[in-house]
């Protein structure tokens, strides 16, 4: 029992007095939580630039222009014509669309002879040119219906009437969950739970790989090699500790930039659990089969850095080949998202997340059998090789 103390006590005093380690696991997550949150604290995009070009000139087409502008997303750049090289001053603007009202608009509108309003969407940056589309439709749809119903009114019928003549039924768009469609609150659990994998993998890749290199094992961990489980947990209890004081912080942050939190707290604690689990194995395992620090960090890195692309979370899985499928399935950062979007953003039943702590259960299972298999193999290798090198050297002694 002392000996086992003495080896948690030497693996904390190992972990805190690397320098680098330490930037990794704590600096990084900090500094990208502080980034992420200030970048996207606005949560929607606002003052979008967008060009007009009114080639009308009449009171009509200015209401388009004015009901364009009280628009809070969009920032409307006025032109009354069209420039010479319409690619390159959309460029040079940065603007998200244009919007073209053509000449004799109004006109043509009292004539009944439907002009058409051109909208050119930038799409270079999707983002963007949703927002601003959007914003363009619903301005467009709102001064094309009073045009309507104003001229049925002039007809004669009542304002009730006229709005059921112009529109023969009513459609009522309702959004759930994440209802203000703030971009901060549907990519923050994401982000920072890409952030405290990679921590742990880039942890983990150095963890055994460097008690390899400096023989750690034959010194500290002699007579132990039978507990090759006990080892793994040593080696893995400050990563386990300090991942909590991660989601501390991660929580902390979270309520400063208003983040909803997750309604079972209970439930996202046991997911979040199983998730530093699996991944800390996963870190484990190529730790042992790579005694080579570096190695083990490029490999791991080959699987942490594209996660977040092919974990379903922003593209859909359902539209992934069935190889690239396969492989997220192996990824811990995969079924944690999936449950993070239940219980952080949509505040689903906790029933529903059931599936993905299991996978996360399985993953630590076989991670923890595939490292603890490695390691029991690589340290019989070991010792036997080291006390065979201390029978060499006490025969030497005894002949001299």
């Amino acid at each position: 029992m002392k000996h086992t103390l003495f080896l948690i006590k030497r693996e904390f005093k190992l972990f805190l007095s690397n320098s680098t380690l330490l930037s990794v696991f704590f600096l990084a997550p900090l500094i990208y939580a502080l980034l992420m949150g200030f970048t996207y604290q606005q949560g929607k995009v606002t003052d979008i630039p967008v060009l007009v070009i009114n080639l009308d000139k009449t009171p009509l087409s200015q209401q388009v222009v004015d009901m364009l502008t009280d628009n809070s997303s969009l920032k409307i750049l006025n032109y009354l014509e069209q420039p010479l090289n319409l690619k390159d001053e959309v460029i040079k603007k940065e603007a998200a669309a244009v919007v073209v009202i053509p000449e004799r608009f109004e006109a043509m509108m009292l004539q009944k002879k439907y002009p058409e309003v051109n909208v050119f969407v930038n799409t270079s940056n999707v983002l963007t040119a949703n927002f601003a589309s959007k914003a363009i439709q619903t301005t467009l749809g709102t001064f094309s219906a009073g045009a309507e119903i104003k001229a049925l009114q002039k007809k004669g019928l009542s304002a009730s009437e006229a709005s059921t003549q112009y529109e023969p039924f009513k459609a009522n768009y309702i959004t759930l969950f994440n209802t203000t469609s703030n971009y901060l609150i549907f990519m923050w659990p994401a982000l920072m739970a890409v952030v405290l994998q990679q921590v742990i993998l880039l942890a983990m890749a150095v963890s055994f790989s460097e008690e390899f290199k400096r023989e750690g094992f034959t010194i500290s961990f002699d007579g132990k090699e039978k507990y090759a489980a006990l080892i793994m947990a040593i080696k893995c209890l400050p990563i386990w500790l300090f991942s909590v004081l991660n989601v501390l912080m991660f929580y902390a942050f979270s309520v400063y930039f208003k983040i909803p939190a997750p309604e079972n707290v209970m439930n996202f604690f046991w997911v979040t659990a199983f998730f530093v689990l699996a991944s800390t194995n996963l870190g484990v395992f190529f730790s042992i089969i790579l005694p080579d620090a570096l190695k083990a960090t490029q490999v791991l890195m080959i699987i942490a850095s594209p996660a977040f692309i092919i974990s379903g979370f922003t593209w859909p899985t359902y539209a992934m080949p069935d190889a690239i499928r396969a492989f997220t399935d192996i990824i811990p950062l995969t079924p944690y998202l999936e449950a993070l979007k239940i219980t952080v953003i949509q505040h689903g039943s906790d029933y529903l997340t059931q599936k993905y702590f299991w996978h996360l259960f399985i993953l630590a299972i076989v991670y923890f059998v595939l490292g603890w298999v490695a390691l029991k193999i690589k340290l019989n290798f070991l010792f036997k090789k080291y006390r065979a090198e201390e029978q060499v050297l006490e025969k030497d002694g005894v002949a001299e």
